[in-house]
């Protein structure tokens, strides 16, 4: 691989990437690919601190976590096509056509006039930017060894910093002064940056496809049982009663969806689920722990804002910097977490220290007294927790699938990823809007003055609870993996697969 050099028609052969990577080489390859990471991690954090804003604006704060719930969900069921077509197609062009949906999408989403379409636009939206993580990182996968990318860890670290300070600030001062509207459009312009910087690195590598085709009922059986499961916990109550024949209909298709999705995987010859991987423990597991991850982390990152300006009173631009602990906390763990696997190779017992810290700071947040240096300090050690997960995961599910899977491998945390974070936010949504009134109501935030403080403060330490007892599962499910040496078993395996 030589990357300073590389023009549109080249390929990057299997050999080229197992060489040592200089730092003119990885620098070529990350400034390509920084852009569509950076919107993909920056989404998460921009539009936290714009909800409340953005309820105000179209009405009906109770669905808002949809705003979040439809983008995840829709990335999820587009990620493993991603992966499938990026190991076909080329890494780099099916993160072309990512970026250009995903560009589509932020458009619409600028466009809408009221939550309905807002939530169908960040659908487009998902599709697009369920590509994003997920080829770029498999892309550098596919380009830069596993011990190679532990050694320029620093420079993710940075892009994530950049994402993870910028978005809460950004987000707050574009709500507070301008439009949230604005938020969406900034998209474009990086969108048509990021796509001619891609457009200058090689096509990448093409491996075969297997025999089967898509799976196109797979992704709709995802799709319906996904959506019918979450919008059926999240709506019982109160836009239907928990034993009506609604209820009874939603939840029945969520369930069919689903067992028949389990049926069809194992039978299909290129299933959307990547059954043959999920064959492995660590796999397994991990694609586990990562759903929990998420589920947590996005409960934090989405709510804590809408917790902050409604039990603090707080300014969306005031709330976006005070999740800027808990991100900080994220970065810093990363490199941290990566340091440590990069010396010593063994990445079990990391995730199991990091979900015990996060797990302890979300049950001291629902305990103590609601004063904002606790806020401050529990939101430092919650985002520790959470930073060691993603980029140790990375590293051990590429290493352990092997590079003929590389684009399989990273699509599955992905969805994951989706998945967990979909049903996080959807959830713990769900639970604390139940134990807020007037929640449906536009004008919520203007009514804040005259709500019981008490009243809002109780119903998300609650959530925060249960955000606490799914970190604490998800330590649990960090410990069961088994013990593994990545450096070692590289050097058993060249091509870094499993064993049969």
């Amino acid at each position: 691989m030589n990357m300073p050099a590389m023009n549109e028609a080249e390929t990057v052969p299997p050999q080229a990437a197992s060489r040592p990577v200089t730092r003119a080489e990885f620098l070529n390859l990350f400034f390509a690919v920084f852009l569509p990471m950076f919107m993909a991690a920056v989404d998460q954090t921009l539009l936290a601190t714009a909800t409340p804003a953005i309820a105000g604006s179209l009405g009906n704060l109770r669905d808002s976590s949809w705003i979040a719930v439809a983008y995840l969900l829709s990335s999820a069921v587009i990620v493993p096509m991603y992966g499938r077509l990026g190991d076909l197609r080329g890494k780099r062009t099916m993160l072309l056509v990512a970026l250009g949906v995903f560009a589509v999408g932020s458009l619409a989403c600028s466009l809408a006039q009221s939550m309905p379409q807002l939530v169908t636009a960040r659908v487009l939206q998902g599709l697009g930017g369920g590509g994003l993580m997920t080829l770029s990182q498999a892309l550098v996968g596919e380009l830069v060894p596993p011990i190679e990318r532990v050694r320029f860890q620093g420079y993710f670290a940075l892009m994530f910093t950049t994402a993870s300070i910028g978005g809460p600030v950004i987000g707050g001062f574009v709500v507070s002064n301008f439009s949230w509207r604005w938020l969406f459009v900034a998209n474009l312009p990086f969108a048509a940056i990021a796509a001619w910087r891609l457009c200058r690195l090689p096509r990448g590598e093409r491996h075969p496809q297997t025999e089967g085709g898509s799976d196109v009922p797979g992704h709709l059986l995802f799709a319906v049982g996904a959506v019918s499961a979450l919008f059926w916990l999240t709506s019982g109550g109160h836009r239907f009663a928990w034993t009506s024949s609604v209820s009874l209909a939603i939840v029945t298709t969520a369930i069919l969806s689903l067992a028949l999705l389990s049926w069809h995987e194992r039978r299909h010859r290129a299933p959307f689920l990547p059954v043959d991987l999920f064959r492995d423990t660590t796999i397994r597991l991990s694609a586990v722990l990562v759903m929990l991850f998420a589920a947590c982390m996005f409960a934090i990152i989405f709510f804590l804002p809408i917790y902050l300006q409604l039990g603090h009173r707080m300014s969306a631009q005031a709330s976006g910097l005070l999740l800027l602990p808990v991100t900080a906390g994220q970065v810093v763990a990363s490199i941290a977490a990566s340091r440590v696997l990069r010396r010593t190779g063994e990445p079990r017992l990391i995730p199991v220290v990091g979900m015990s810290l996060t797990s302890a700071g979300l049950l001291l947040l629902s305990l103590l007294p609601p004063h904002m240096a606790w806020v401050v300090a529990l939101g430092f050690v919650t985002g520790l927790g959470l930073g060691t997960v993603m980029p140790i995961s990375q590293v051990v599910v590429q290493t352990v699938a092997g590079r003929s899977k590389l684009g399989a491998a990273t699509a599955t945390l992905s969805l994951a990823r989706s998945t967990g974070g979909a049903a996080g936010a959807a959830l713990f949504g769900a639970l604390v809007f139940a134990m807020i009134p007037n929640a449906d109501r536009a004008s919520l935030l203007q009514q804040a003055s005259d709500m019981d403080i008490g009243i809002v403060i109780r119903a998300f330490h609650r959530g925060f609870l249960c955000a606490a007892v799914v970190a604490a599962v998800a330590a649990f499910v960090a410990s069961r993996m088994p013990r593994i040496n990545l450096w070692e078993r590289m050097k058993s395996r060249p091509d870094g697969a499993a064993p049969e």
